[in-house]
């Protein structure tokens, strides 16, 4: 029931077994940082690397799926709550990942929190409900500045990090 078509869209979430597997690899003393991670993949991209071992950094602004509204911390939160509770270590950012500023944040809650980086995962995104040819030039921007600039910001951030641990 979680997976399938939402009106034109596939709505994306791993199979239900595909967590409980994941591979048997093992992410113990590592540090993650997940943009996008309040919900969908990138809330279980979270949660496996926090039942792995790693200490988890979850990102998201708290916007609707097309990017508008204010935003708001509780996604985050909850899926934070849900690492703990799986005996995970997590801590909440709602940083926006399509500035400068947002990117260095999300890096410094890693580093603050847990000294380290070394598993950067960007899938932040944000979905406009056009075909190309009807796409406004302004919901083309905002596409760009979180899916392309996005990954620039928290990955030049982080790189530094990993570069000084010899990791990522």
């Amino acid at each position: 029931p979680e997976r399938g078509f939402v009106n034109y869209f596939w709505k994306a979430v791993p199979m239900p077994a595909a967590i409980e597997v994941g591979g048997g690899m093992r992410f113990d003393d590592r540090v993650a940082i997940v943009t996008g991670a309040g919900a969908g993949l990138g809330r279980a991209y979270a949660l496996a690397l926090a039942r792995s071992g790693a200490r988890v950094v979850v990102n998201d602004l708290g916007a609707d799926r097309d990017g508008s509204g204010k935003g708001s911390k509780s996604p985050a939160d909850q899926v934070v709550e849900e690492s703990k509770r799986a005996g995970g270590e997590a801590v909440a950012n709602s940083d926006h990942v399509a500035t400068a500023e947002g990117g260095e944040n999300i890096v410094k809650t890693a580093l603050d929190a847990f000294g380290r980086v070394d598993i950067l995962d960007n899938n932040a995104g944000i979905l406009r409900d056009k075909t190309f040819l009807k796409m406004a030039p302004e919901n083309w921007q905002a596409v760009l500045d979180v899916h392309l600039n996005g990954a620039y910001f928290v990955t030049r951030s982080a790189m530094a990090a990993m570069k000084d641990n010899g990791y990522g």
